[in-house]
C-alpha cells in the first residue's frame, strides 16, 4: 500500500498496531473466561468431594458404635429370646443393654438421640437420650420391624435412614441401622439401629461458602432430601425430571431453571452413605467474575481505542507540522534566501533537526571567520612546538658540557698513567651520554647489558674488589626491544637494598629472560634480604597505580633517582598497561623483578648499539 503523506502512513499504522492490540485483549479475555469457567467447575466439584468426604467420616464415628453392640453379648442373647420369654428375662436384659451398652454410647456421642433392639420375635428395647421415653405395643414394634427389613440390606451393612421411631420427629433424625443374628439363629433376622439429630449432621455443610445465593443440599438414593438449608423442605422428594438430570450428569455440571431462575448444578455421590451431595448456584452469580471481565474488558477497549486514535491524530500532526516547515525553509534555501525557519515551542527531534538547520546557516556565513581562526590557532601551536625544542636544546648544553669534562679527567688520566681513572671515566662518560637521552625510544637488550656492564665497571672500584653479575640470556634475544635505562635500575637497586652490608662472595645477581604466551620476561634475580611483607605490599600497590614516582626524599632523606616504578611506568608508556614490573620476594631468601614485554618486538635498526 503507497501513501503520499507522512501523516495518512502514520495513522494507517496507529490504526494497524491497535487493531492488534485490541485483538490480543479479546483473545486474553476469551482465554481468561475458560480458565475462569474451569476454575469455578473445579472449586464445585471440591467442595462436593470435601462434603461427602467429611459426611462419611462423620457417619463411620456412628458406625463404630452399632459395632461395638453388634458384639455385646447381652445385644446377642436379646435378640435369641423366645415370643413367650418370661418378664423378668426381658427386664433382666433391658437393664444389662442400657448399662454395658446404651448409656456408653450416650456418654461418648451425646449427639445420638435413642438406640433400640427389636428381634423377630417381637422383643424390642428403647432407650433415649435427652428425649421423653416412649413406648411402643406389639402392633406398632412389627410394623417398625417390617419397616426398617424393607429398607435394609439383607448382607447386614448399615443402613441410613430418613426415618425416626419418635413421634413427631420424623423428619428431624437420621436412623442408623443394621440386621444382627443372635445366638441359636443363622439368620439376621434381628435389627440393631441407633438415632441422631440430622441438624448436627447438617452443621458440617453450613460452614460450605457458595457465595450469597447459593447452597447445598443432600438427597438419599430414592431422590429424599436428607439435608437443605430450607428446613421445610427436608423430607421431601425431588422431581423425578430432576432425579434424571443428576444421574445422567454424574461428576458434571448441568443447568436447570426449576426454581424459576438459570441454576448451575454440580453432585457428587458418597461412596459410604450413597447420598447425592448437590451444589447450587445462580448461573449469573458463577458468571459474575467473567462478567466483570468483560464488561471491563469492553470499557477499557472502547476507551483505549478512543484514546489512541485522539493520540495517533496528534501524533501525526505534531510530527508533519514541522516537516512541512522545514520543508519550505529548504525551498528557500534553493532559492539562495539563508533566512533561519521558526522554532516551534517543544523541544523533540524535528525541533532538533529545525535547530540543527537554522545553525547550519548561521555556520555558513560565518564559514570565512571560522577558516581565519583555525589558520591563526594552527600558526599558534607552531610556535609552542618550536620554543619546546629550543627548550630541549638548551637542556643539552649542560650535557655537553659534562662529556667534554670528562674527556679531560680521561687526558689527565693519561698522562698520570692510571689505567682505573681513565676506565672509570670511559663507563661513566657512556653512562652519561646513553642516561640522557630522555626520549622514549626502543632500544635493544644488548644495549641494555652494555649499560650494564659499564654500570659493573664503576661499581667494582667503589667496592675494591670484583663481582660478576650471571647473564643467561640467550643470543636470540639480545635484539628483541625494550626501554631506554630500564634494566639497570633493578642491577642498581639490588646493589642498594638488597645487599645493605655489602655484597659477599655467596651473594648472586642473575639475568635471565624467556618467553611466555605472548609475553617476553627478563628477570633479575637475587639472594639478598629481601623486602619486608608490608613494604612489598605497599610497593605492588603503587605499581598498580600506573603513576610516574614523585621526585621525593625517601626515609633517610636522600632522593632517588630513576627507581622501580618510573621503571614501571616507562614500560607501560611505550608498550601499554598490560606490561610492566612484577616483584616476588621473601626475606632472607632473595628478591625476583621480572619486567614483562611484549614477545616478537624487534627494535628498530642497528643505530642504537653504541
Amino acid at each position: 500500500m503507497r501513501f503520499r503523506s507522512l501523516y495518512a502512513k502514520l495513522i494507517f499504522y496507529f490504526l494497524v498496531v491497535i487493531g492488534f492490540t485490541l485483538s490480543g485483549v479479546a483473545i486474553a479475555y476469551t482465554t481468561s473466561s475458560r480458565e475462569l469457567d474451569e476454575l469455578a467447575e473445579k472449586q464445585m466439584a471440591q467442595i462436593v468431594s470435601n462434603a461427602a468426604n467429611h459426611t462419611d467420616l462423620y457417619l463411620k464415628d456412628y458406625e463404630r458404635s452399632i459395632v461395638s453392640l453388634l458384639t455385646n453379648r447381652f445385644v446377642l442373647e436379646f435378640i435369641g429370646l423366645p415370643r413367650d420369654r418370661e418378664a423378668y428375662d426381658y427386664y433382666y436384659y433391658r437393664k444389662w443393654i442400657r448399662e454395658v451398652g446404651a448409656d456408653p454410647l450416650f456418654i461418648r456421642n451425646p449427639n445420638i438421640e435413642a438406640v433400640y433392639v427389636i428381634s423377630e420375635q417381637g422383643n424390642a428395647v428403647y432407650y433415649f437420650n435427652n428425649s421423653n421415653e416412649q413406648s411402643f405395643g406389639p402392633d406398632e414394634i412389627r410394623e417398625q420391624r417390617d419397616y426398617f427389613m424393607r429398607n435394609t440390606s439383607a448382607a447386614g451393612r448399615l443402613s441410613i435412614l430418613k426415618h425416626s421411631v419418635m413421634t413427631g420427629r420424623e423428619n428431624q433424625m437420621l436412623t442408623l441401622v443394621r440386621r444382627i443374628r443372635g445366638f441359636g439363629s443363622p439368620e439376621l433376622s434381628g435389627l440393631v439401629a441407633i438415632e441422631m439429630r440430622s441438624a448436627d449432621l447438617s452443621a458440617l455443610w453450613k460452614g460450605v461458602d457458595l457465595g450469597k445465593f447459593g447452597y447445598l443440599f443432600i438427597a438419599d438414593e430414592n431422590g429424599q432430601l436428607i439435608y437443605h438449608p430450607e428446613t421445610d423442605k427436608i423430607g421431601s422428594t425431588l422431581p423425578e425430571a430432576f432425579q434424571q438430570k443428576l444421574i445422567r450428569a454424574g461428576d458434571a455440571s448441568f443447568v436447570d431453571d426449576r426454581e424459576g431462575e438459570r441454576r448451575i448444578y454440580m453432585a457428587g455421590m458418597s461412596d459410604y452413605s450413597r447420598w447425592r451431595l448437590v451444589v447450587s448456584m445462580p448461573v449469573d452469580e458463577w458468571r459474575k467474575p467473567v462478567t466483570n471481565i468483560r464488561n471491563s474488558t469492553l470499557l477499557f477497549g472502547s476507551f483505549t481505542l478512543l484514546l489512541a486514535i485522539l493520540l495517533a491524530y496528534r501524533f501525526g500532526k505534531s510530527i508533519t507540522r514541522p516537516i512541512q516547515t522545514l520543508k519550505s525553509g529548504m525551498r528557500e534555501t534553493e532559492k539562495g534566501n539563508w533566512a533561519p525557519i521558526p522554532l516551534p515551542k517543544h523541544r523533540d527531534e524535528i525541533a532538533e533537526l529545525m535547530l540543527r538547520y537554522n545553525t547550519m546557516v548561521k555556520r555558513l556565513s560565518d564559514a570565512v571567520d571560522k577558516v581565519v581562526q583555525v589558520e591563526l590557532s594552527n600558526q599558534e601551536i607552531r610556535m609552542e612546538r618550536q620554543r619546546a625544542e629550543f627548550q630541549s636544546l638548551q637542556l643539552q648544553i649542560n650535557p655537553h658540557f659534562m662529556y667534554n669534562t670528562l674527556e679531560t679527567i680521561v687526558c689527565y688520566a693519561a698522562v698520570q698513567d692510571s689505567e682505573e681513572i681513565t676506565e672509570i671515566v670511559k663507563s661513566l662518560a657512556y653512562m652519561l651520554r646513553y642516561s640522557v637521552q630522555t626520549n622514549l625510544e626502543e632500544i635493544t637488550i644488548a644495549n641494555e647489558l652494555k649499560h650494564v656492564m659499564y654500570y659493573m665497571n664503576v661499581m667494582q672500584h667503589r667496592m675494591g674488589r670484583a663481582f660478576e653479575i650471571d647473564v643467561a640470556i640467550r643470543p636470540a634475544y639480545l635484539l628483541h626491544a625494550m626501554v631506554r635505562l630500564t634494566l639497570q635500575p633493578l642491577v642498581e637497586n639490588a646493589f642498594q637494598h638488597a645487599f645493605p652490608e655489602g655484597a659477599e662472595d655467596y651473594h648472586f645477581i642473575r639475568i635471565d629472560c624467556g618467553e611466555d604466551q605472548d609475553r617476553l620476561w627478563i628477570r633479575v634475580e637475587d639472594n639478598g634480604s629481601g623486602i619486608p611483607a608490608e613494604r612489598l605490599a605497599e610497593l605492588r600497590r603503587k605499581l598498580e597505580a600506573n603513576r610516574l614516582a614523585e621526585d621525593l626524599p625517601d626515609a633517610a632523606g636522600h632522593k632517588g633517582g630513576i627507581g622501580l616504578l618510573n621503571v614501571h611506568r616507562r614500560i607501560q608508556m611505550v608498550f601499554g598497561e598490560r606490561f610492566g614490573l612484577r616483584i616476588e620476594s621473601e626475606e632472607q631468601v632473595g628478591t625476583r623483578v621480572t619486567m614483562v614485554l611484549p614477545k616478537g618486538r624487534r627494535a628498530s635498526g642497528y643505530r642504537q648499539l653504541l
